[in-house]
């Protein structure tokens, strides 16, 4: 099954001859970027968009990994911190994200003579909440893994087949994910929770999250790492650097970390919103 779906995506980058990867440098595409290079080398260009919402060290691993592949690279700036309905933080925020970053694509990919963008959404991705993909598809872009059937466990594998050393590389979606929805994003806010999630890094955890709300951070780790947390760290210094990033209370989630957690709190009638 994963050879045929892998068949079929090689399949539909030699149909379009030319494609533009929205690049974020995440697993997903990644992917997407290799297997567009592997087919149709030159003729396939991986473009990640920079802003405050994106991890500096995660342009540099989009950087190293376009590198790896060999497939060319092009940076381009996204504002969607200027735009209030993004930084409002609606419920549908990623549509306004998606909207500003195929925005910025679309015309870049008319302008160099690429008849299409796409993207690295999986099929999983479809059955979620992310408001991201309708201003995708609204602006023509294909998401091939999603087209076949891929499935985050299918990316993941396909990836390790590959030889991609980041095949097992944590999710990690943009820094305004962290907040819980109406709380306004700015900078400053995305800098703090950045610094947090870099700082624990460093310390040797690595799938994880720094939530932010108010003045408090409160930091998820997979709960079978919660106890090996509390007590290999030491607490009051760990505490004392997130209030020199700026938070006054740092807090432990005990149910530990789980992907779109800020989800849970949305009514079926906050899933309803239309844009």
């Amino acid at each position: 099954m994963l050879t045929e779906k892998f068949e079929q995506l090689t399949g539909l980058f030699k149909e379009m001859e030319q494609a533009l990867i929205a690049y974020s440098g995440g697993v997903d595409s990644t992917l997407v970027a290799k297997i567009a290079y592997d087919v149709l080398g030159d003729r396939a260009l991986a473009v990640t968009a920079v802003s405050p919402s994106l991890l500096p060290e995660e342009l540099e691993d989009a950087k190293i990994q376009a590198a790896t592949i060999g497939i060319r690279h092009k940076i381009v700036q996204t504002h969607e911190m200027e735009n209030p309905n993004y930084t409002s933080n609606p419920v549908n925020r990623c549509y306004f994200c998606k909207s500003e970053l195929h925005d910025t694509l679309k015309p870049l990919a008319l302008q160099l003579d690429y008849p299409y963008v796409v993207d690295g959404v999986n099929a999983d991705d479809l059955h979620d909440y992310r408001p991201g993909i309708q201003a995708a598809k609204e602006r023509g872009a294909r998401s091939p893994l999603a087209e076949v059937g891929v499935t985050k466990v299918e990316v993941r594998q396909l990836s390790q087949q590959l030889g991609l050393p980041w095949w097992d590389k944590p999710a990690q979606p943009c820094l305004s994910s962290r907040f819980p929805y109406g709380e306004e994003i700015t900078v400053a806010k995305l800098q703090r929770v950045g610094r947090g999630e870099i700082y624990l890094r460093k310390l040797g955890w690595q799938n994880l999250r720094v939530r932010s709300e108010g003045d408090t951070a409160r930091i998820e780790l997979p709960p079978e790492q919660i106890k090996d947390f509390v007590l290999t760290n030491d607490l009051q210094t760990l505490v004392s650097a997130f209030q020199d990033f700026g938070f006054i209370y740092v807090t432990l989630d005990l149910e530990g970390y789980r992907s779109g957690k800020l989800n849970q709190v949305l009514s079926r009638e906050a899933l309803s919103v239309k844009v």
